[in-house]
């Protein structure tokens, strides 16, 4: 029998499950920097077709650059940069 389907879980899935691990980490902060940690993520999730293109082995590395390059978008249009 063959088998055919996704050989890499939905990005969706490993961000949930990457945001999960974390959590020990946003417990520890105090709960005013929790808010700032989830809308982290939240950001991520802005960008989950291209973090699902990106097809990386490890899931937190295309994470971390979609909260950076909204960051860095962010900042851009703070500094007036198109």
């Amino acid at each position: 029998m063959i088998c055919v389907g996704r050989t890499i879980p939905s990005f969706r899935l490993a961000l949930a499950e990457e945001e999960r691990e974390w959590k020990p980490f946003r417990n520890s902060l105090d709960r005013r920097d929790r808010k700032e940690f989830d809308s982290m993520f939240a950001d991520a999730r802005l960008y989950i077709s291209a973090c699902s293109y990106a097809a990386k082995p490890v899931r937190v590395q295309p994470i971390m650059l979609a909260i950076v390059f909204h960051h860095y978008k962010q900042l851009a249009r703070v500094v007036g940069q198109p």
